[in-house]
């Protein structure tokens, strides 16, 4: 007799309470691009009309898109530096037997729960004591710090899901260490690359905290906004602008994930 697949009732107390976490979530934040759209000086109800005045004003903000291109290349240097340090270090803790394996990443992914203010202060106190102006430099620095882990955590999987036998035949063959792995390693791992670099701009993009500590007389776009929001008249064009920069970042991790999920797609994934 064959045998036939279990009926799952559907589960609807959990169903609801999966609805009532996503709402709790993220209702707060569906409350910007509301009030942006609002006419009023202040986000408050009822709403007035509607209008697209304070996305228009964006346009007339010079400081606003200098701390956009600050915070453009800071976040476009930390990905790349990331993902390229992050490479061989997950090559590694995947491929070799290294002494001590779980405390080394242990160590390598603290910054994932260590706070970011205790990282703040201390790179804070280290770049005063070393004597190094506050800039867009140090910034990057803190940045990199922060989104190593995150860039190791997506490629980790990635080595350790491949599929070594297509390696071990390019050696047969008798290509060198190093055409093996841009010609075999790499092509399998890019849509981990892609995912790490998407992901890492996106957490460099929007941090704030360490960009408190360490920025300098250029600020990034967050701190631009910070410094903004003592002027009431300024908040609306803020709403505006923070819900362009949500639908960017969404936008971005969504392709991050997509590009992680891919790794089941494509040849050279280990299959049981």
């Amino acid at each position: 007799m064959a045998a036939t697949e279990p009926f799952h009732s559907p589960n609807r107390p959990l169903a609801l309470y999966a609805l009532g976490f996503t709402l709790f979530l993220y209702a707060p934040i569906l409350f910007i691009p509301l009030f942006s759209f609002n006419s009023g000086l202040y986000a408050r109800f009822p709403l007035q009309d509607f209008t697209l005045a304070w996305y228009a004003e964006l346009w007339t903000r010079g400081p606003v898109f200098a701390a956009l291109q600050n915070s453009l290349q800071v976040g476009l240097t930390v990905a790349v530096i990331s993902t390229v340090l992050a490479v061989p270090a997950a090559k590694a803790l995947a491929r070799y037997r290294i002494p001590g394996k779980g405390p080394i990443l242990g160590f390598m992914l603290l910054p994932l729960v260590v706070p970011g203010l205790i990282f703040g202060v201390a790179l804070l106190v280290l770049v005063s004591r070393l004597g190094i102006p506050l800039s867009l430099w140090t910034v990057g620095l803190g940045h990199i710090i922060i989104c190593l882990p995150f860039a190791i955590s997506i490629l980790l999987p990635r080595f350790e899901g491949a599929n070594r036998s297509l390696e071990e035949a390019s050696a047969d063959l008798g290509e060198n260490a190093w055409w093996t792995f841009w010609r075999v390693t790499f092509p399998t791992i890019l849509p981990g690359v892609m995912a790490s670099l998407l992901l890492t701009f996106t957490v460099s993009f929007d941090e704030f905290i360490i960009a408190f500590f360490l920025s300098g007389t250029d600020p990034t776009l967050p701190m631009y906004i910070w410094n903004q929001l003592r002027f009431p008249q300024s908040f609306p064009s803020l709403l505006a602008l923070s819900t362009l920069i949500l639908v960017v970042s969404f936008g971005l991790v969504l392709a991050s994930l997509r590009l992680a999920r891919l790794n089941r797609d494509l040849p050279g994934r280990k299959t049981s």
